[in-house]
């Protein structure tokens, strides 16, 4: 009997998915495109109505039992002022984004803020997010948690000018892990923390943000004497360095930031190759007390941070409570270190 060839099969299936693929973006380009024109052409005749302060609605509940009619479910009234709002909020058709699909758009209609839409909408396009990962993002605050661990002015006016991406860029505060699966209170040890991490590590990955990829867990570093053992480490090379991450499952500690400081010196001396940008070591904990982080090298360390993470999905209201002692505490910061008038 002939077989033929694993590759020639291979080669086939390629094929088959690549044209499927085109073809999938394709269909989505041109329901957004769709969408886009219907919003445009809805909010049009709105307005030729205007006088009327109930045409609107009218308009709305009429044009929704004429499309279901026709085609059926899909086209009730809040999807049509759906497909409002996204012409009111888009209303540049060359600048939609083609990568994006007419469900990643809704998603992102429920955000209110322009500049976190704005980053939303990049970040999908560029970083290629799943409308899953796109909804975790958002339920989570990843655009405010950036912001917040920001010590710029611009973060604490909830404005993104990035012309050149620094570390306070990309580092969040707090890091919500949800996705380890792991309950709390918890009884876990670093160890096991760490492993759940490495074993969800795609997920990790996105927490963590931009431009970050996996180097080792317990990555080795010798000295001439001794041999430390740092829990994880990353490369991002959009900021062009290493990252050490130090996992603590209980209260941040001065011993803890030295420790960090160790190894983030260790590691430019040993490890870090020419063209590399300073190395960032990030303390991942259960809690940080702020006069430790405003007394130590921590104030003043550009490269060392400090991160709490959550093992469970907090709440917004409390992810909005988190996010606004840390600005509290850096309009202090900033406060503290104007000249006195």
């Amino acid at each position: 009997m002939v077989k033929i060839k694993a590759s020639f099969v291979a080669d086939i299936k390629s094929l088959l998915s690549a044209t499927r693929q085109k073809v999938y973006a394709t269909i989505n380009s041109a329901m957004v495109e769709a969408y886009w024109n219907m919003g445009k052409r809805i909010f049009e005749e709105e307005q030729l109505g205007k006088e009327r302060a109930d045409y609107g609605t009218f308009l709305i509940k009429e044009l929704a039992r004429h499309l279901t009619k026709e085609f059926g479910k899909g086209f009730d009234e809040r999807e049509l002022r759906r497909i409002r709002q996204f012409y009111q909020l888009f209303p540049i058709r060359d600048a939609l984004r083609p990568e994006l699909s007419w469900t990643h758009y809704r998603i992102i209609l429920r955000v209110d803020s322009p500049t976190a839409r704005q980053y939303y909408l990049t970040e999908t396009a560029e970083q290629s997010w799943s409308t899953r990962q796109l909804e975790r993002n958002i339920n989570t605050l990843y655009y405010e948690r950036i912001l917040s661990t920001s010590n710029k002015r611009e973060a604490l006016l909830a404005e993104q000018k990035m012309e050149k991406t620094k570390p306070n860029d990309v580092i969040k505060n707090p890091y919500v892990l949800e996705f380890l699966g792991l309950e709390w209170p918890t009884g876990y040890s670093e160890s096991e923390i760490e492993s759940a991490i490495i074993t969800n590590l795609q997920s990790f990955l996105l927490e963590l943000g931009k431009g970050f990829s996996f180097v080792g867990r317990q990555y080795r570093i010798k000295t001439d004497t001794k041999v430390f053992f740092i829990d994880m480490v990353f490369y991002n090379y959009i900021l062009k360095c290493f990252v050490l991450i130090d996992l603590k499952i209980k209260d941040l500690t001065h011993q803890d930031i030295g420790q960090m400081d160790m190894y983030v010196r260790m590691f430019e001396d040993l490890k870090k190759t020419e063209g590399d940008n300073p190395t960032i070591g990030i303390i991942l904990c259960a809690e940080k007390d702020q006069a430790i982080v405003k007394y130590s090298m921590l104030e003043e360390g550009k490269h060392l941070f400090a991160a709490k993470y959550r093992l469970v999905l907090p709440t917004e209201e409390e992810l909005k409570n988190e996010l606004e002692r840390e600005k509290q505490f850096i309009r202090e910061q900033i406060a503290n270190k104007q000249p006195a008038s």
